[in-house]
């Protein structure tokens, strides 16, 4: 439910909150999941079977994503390694994740 809160306060409002937020959750992409995927709004995944973070959207619900990145992403691409993170920090990636996400 905190999760959809802030999403709707990203997707409503750019305030300030609200973009350092979603530039700390970009951070952590590049951190953690830019060696595989690709990060922004029109780069290219490095790995073949890593869908850019910009498309998640087509294969799964944002918010329903906060589950599995809450109890450790195991499994995704078939060399896809660990990922755990701390409630902000999915909040703000999920939030990233959100305000990249490809639009029709």
């Amino acid at each position: 439910m905190r999760l959809i809160l802030l999403i709707a306060l990203v997707t409503l409002g750019s305030s300030a909150l609200a973009d350092e937020f979603i530039n700390y959750g970009k951070r952590i992409a590049e951190a953690n999941c830019q060696k595989c995927h690709a990060t922004l709004a029109d780069d290219e995944s490095r790995h073949p079977e890593a869908p850019p973070l910009r498309e998640l959207s087509e294969s799964y619900p944002i918010d329903a994503l906060e589950e599995a990145f809450a109890e450790g992403i195991y499994a995704g691409h078939p060399d896809m390694p660990q990922f755990e993170a701390s409630p902000e920090q999915i909040g703000a990636l999920l939030a990233y994740i959100n305000s990249i996400q490809a639009k029709d």
